[in-house]
């Protein structure tokens, strides 16, 4: 994709007649946000040198330096400051055109890419994902995990699950299921607990996430116990309560499925979370993903 330089450099003759690559307005945002050439370059996955040879050539044509490196990383220029909301322009349009063609796809084949949690991916759409991969073998399924929320207007994923609505314009999106929690700990943890509540260990969610109504209630059930772990991954809480840690709180198709974990009913049951699904309204053509979304409700709603 090309555009006129004159619609992003200043209007100088020096630019007239010359063309800009949107894979190099793609390097100059990539390095923007994430402020090093090596992070840009482990996002895109090209190499540290095309990402800060790229830059050159856009600072050589422009005649002027667009980046320049303090203690933080690299921060922009003025002259790099005065192409940003063209540059995002220009990504907004790229990105509607992939978008567009993508969901323009016609049959069963490609490469879906899927964001949810690591413990989603692994016990609630795995069987989703084999039946998808036994009924369309030509379709890829390519699960991004992770706790961070995905950008579907950049193609992040194609889809997204998450616990709480998308807010962002042009998502489809609706509610898949309600996650049921549970309260579990291993055999020591449990026998702890017999003794001396207030002596059990609680595992958390992090600070940032520490207003999840799981972390509400387990404050309140145990309100002399002390913190003794935090994690953003429900997978690596439920590993360190295996591991006598203390209690968590967990999904309980996760929790269910750890050999070793014991689930405490007796003291009641934590809230349970609605799970949504989005993606962007460009794709709602899509065969591949409306038919992973259709062999989901089924397959959730046999388990369920």
């Amino acid at each position: 994709m090309h555009i006129d330089r004159c619609d992003i450099f200043p209007s100088t003759s020096h630019y007239e007649g010359t063309d800009m690559e949107w894979s190099d307005v793609r390097i100059f945002l990539s390095v923007l946000r994430s402020g090093s050439y090596g992070e840009a370059a482990r996002r895109l996955g090209v190499s540290h040198p095309t990402v800060g040879r790229r830059i050159k050539v856009l600072e050589e044509e422009a005649g002027q330096t667009l980046f320049r490196r303090t203690a933080d990383g690299l921060v922009l220029t003025d002259a790099g400051d005065a192409i940003v909301s063209a540059a995002e322009a220009m990504e907004q349009s790229a990105l509607s055109m992939e978008r567009r063609l993508a969901g323009n796809q016609e049959g069963l084949e490609g490469v879906l890419r899927i964001g949810c949690a690591e413990w989603f991916a692994n016990h609630v759409l795995a069987p989703v994902i084999m039946e998808l991969g036994s009924r369309h073998p030509a379709v890829i399924p390519e699960v991004i995990a992770g706790y961070r929320l995905s950008d579907l207007s950049r193609r992040d994923v194609d889809l997204a699950f998450r616990l709480v609505p998308f807010t962002e314009p042009d998502v489809v999106q609706r509610r898949l299921l309600t996650m049921p929690y549970g309260l579990y700990g291993s055999a020591t943890t449990l026998e702890c607990l017999g003794d001396d509540p207030a002596a059990v260990g609680l595992i958390f969610m992090n600070e940032a996430q520490s207003h999840f109504p799981d972390v509400a209630w387990l404050r309140e059930r145990f309100p002399d116990a002390r913190r003794v772990f935090a994690s953003t991954s429900r997978t690596v809480q439920a590993h360190m309560c295996l591991r006598g840690a203390g209690l968590a709180v967990l999904p309980r198709p996760l929790g269910d499925a750890m050999q070793g974990l014991q689930r405490v009913d007796a003291i009641g049951s934590p809230p349970g979370r609605d799970i949504w699904v989005g993606y962007h309204r460009d794709l709602k053509r899509m065969d591949r993903l409306r038919e992973f979304l259709r062999i989901a409700d089924a397959v959730l709603a046999t388990a369920g």
